[in-house]
């Protein structure tokens, strides 16, 4: 115990951790503990025991990975206080986190969300154009909300994004996004804009629109239209992604829409897609029902 104690007064005086985190590292800590008194002797075998009763207790994938990080951690300082001269805790790794796939919006609710807000109110003009931007462009919410009017090209269609890393691309919108950007800007833009802002989407005092309130139009709309599942900005770019691979866009075309560094990072909706063309498939072919 005494080591444990020594560890932990370690991190709060030398590391500075926060009181928080020293807790999360003692209750961690005195588990292993529990299991064992001398936890300087902790032997290969008892090290495989140990993981087998972390695993048997049905921990998340997240709360095993943090338990042994913290042991980790505690075992890397003992053997640099010289404490001990064999770490088996050493080349045990974390487990294997789930690949969790986006989650996309179906059409028959998107299409009842792009009619949730009246054209005839200026911010529902706003509101609907933040719903068809964000679905055709499939921009990030960080980048919908600096938009300005003078990246927007009304002739091509397309729009001049500032994206991760200040690294620039363009993407582009059609005759849907057209339609409401045009009404817009000629309307309810010019109505909002009593600041002279260089931003497209404003507030109702003429200021920039937050991330925070984008994520509250489509919750608005969510609620509009009784869709049952959670829908967030990210949700409409994976849509995105996925539709635009389901109609023939070829992989790096789309990575260059998304503005992902690595096709790596878009290689993810490849496996939506064939989700999706598997449904289709089981569903259509005579044979392919189970």
């Amino acid at each position: 115990m005494k080591e444990i104690l020594g560890y932990l007064n370690y991190l709060k005086v030398v590391k500075k951790y926060s009181d928080c985190t020293i807790l999360g590292y003692k209750e961690d800590l005195l588990e292993l503990y529990d299991f064992k008194n001398d936890v300087l002797k902790y032997s290969e075998e008892e090290v495989r025991d140990y993981l087998e009763y972390l695993y048997s207790r049905g921990l998340s994938r997240n709360t095993i990975s943090r338990k042994l990080s913290s042991i980790r951690s505690f075992y890397r300082y003992m053997e640099d206080e010289g404490k001990i001269f064999q770490n088996y805790f050493k080349e045990v790794s974390n487990p294997r986190k789930k690949s969790l796939l986006p989650k996309y919006a179906r059409d028959s609710d998107l299409e009842k969300m792009f009619h949730a807000f009246s054209l005839d109110d200026v911010l529902g003009q706003r509101n609907a154009l933040v719903l068809e931007m964000l679905y055709a462009t499939g921009v990030r919410v960080s980048e919908l909300v600096n938009i300005c009017v003078g990246d927007i090209n009304l002739y091509d269609k397309t729009i001049h994004i500032l994206g991760k890393g200040r690294k620039e691309r363009v993407v582009f919108f059609g005759s849907y996004c057209e339609d409401v950007l045009r009404k817009y800007l000629n309307d309810g833009y010019l109505k909002l804009n009593q600041k002279q802002s260089k931003y497209l989407f404003l507030n109702k005092n003429g200021e920039k629109l937050s991330s925070r309130y984008v994520r509250k139009i489509i919750d608005m709309a969510v609620l509009k239209c009784g869709v049952d599942y959670h829908i967030s900005p990210h949700t409409l770019r994976h849509t995105f992604a996925t539709d635009m691979l389901n109609n023939g866009a070829d992989l790096m075309t789309v990575k260059e829409l998304l503005g992902h560094s690595s096709v790596n990072t878009t290689g993810i909706y490849t496996h939506v897609s064939n989700e999706r063309l598997r449904n289709v498939y089981e569903f259509a072919h005579p044979r392919g029902k189970e």
